[in-house]
């Protein structure tokens, strides 16, 4: 089941999708947020896979929002407003319904959003066997050639990383962590916090709040902590 959240101010529109979430297979409503400030702190504290998003809200608007989420779950704009839709396909929301809107365009929407979900699964989980054990990272005006053996962590900063590796190496590279974490192998890598990624064979010890690797120790964040658990124990069983 997919678990979503409302984010809107305006009852109506909470109920016309919560109506529509309850008469579309596979999705479960995991709450409604009346203005964007509540969803952060929901989203920090919870692992969402669609959020349902007015733009138009008192506080932080919808697109504001969206642009300060480091790691956002698959968004669907709704509404009243065309004029927006550019600007929210420029933030990479899977679709922008327009208020008002029927049940055959919302589940176009969320069929949309299944497929997006589906193919990033595969991509995530695909066997180790088909992928390259290296990459290339662009730093600077070169490619540079990085075996993922040799990667102990990724730090984020803004929009761009440290890649630290073996022998306390660090190569910059002027890219978000949230594409990174996309383009990494699943079966090796794990997103740990908003800030951090971690080689998983590099990991000497970790608990329920916390990863130690290397010679440093790392805070779990809340939104991360059940995926990564949940690979850690799937990868050892």
């Amino acid at each position: 089941m997919l678990k979503c959240l409302i984010i809107d101010d305006e009852p109506i529109a909470q109920k016309i999708i919560k109506g529509y979430l309850e008469d579309t297979p596979g999705l479960v409503l995991f709450g409604v947020c009346d203005n964007a400030i509540e969803a952060i702190e929901v989203l920090e504290n919870h692992d969402l896979d669609i959020i349902f998003l007015d733009i138009e809200m008192p506080k932080l608007s919808g697109l504001s929002f969206l642009k300060t989420l480091e790691k956002a779950p698959e968004t669907i704009i709704t509404t009243a407003y065309r004029e927006f839709a550019v600007e929210g396909f420029e933030l990479s929301v899977a679709d922008y319904l327009l208020k008002p809107y029927s049940f055959e365009r919302f589940l176009k929407a969320v069929n949309k959003v299944k497929k997006r979900i589906e193919a990033e699964n595969r991509m995530d989980k695909g066997s180790g066997a088909d992928r390259p054990s290296y990459t290339y990272f662009k730093s600077g005006r070169k490619n540079v050639k990085v075996n993922y053996n040799e990667i102990v962590m990724i730090e984020g900063l803004s929009n761009y990383v440290k890649i630290h590796l073996n022998d306390n190496r660090i190569l910059v590279v002027y890219e978000r962590l949230s594409h990174l974490q996309k383009v990494l192998p699943y079966e090796k890598f794990a997103r740990i916090h908003k800030s951090y990624i971690v080689s998983l064979e590099k990991i000497i010890k970790y608990g329920v709040d916390s990863v130690e690797v290397g010679e440093k120790e790392f805070t779990i964040g809340k939104s991360y902590k059940e995926k990564f658990l949940a690979k850690i124990k799937k990868l050892n069983p």
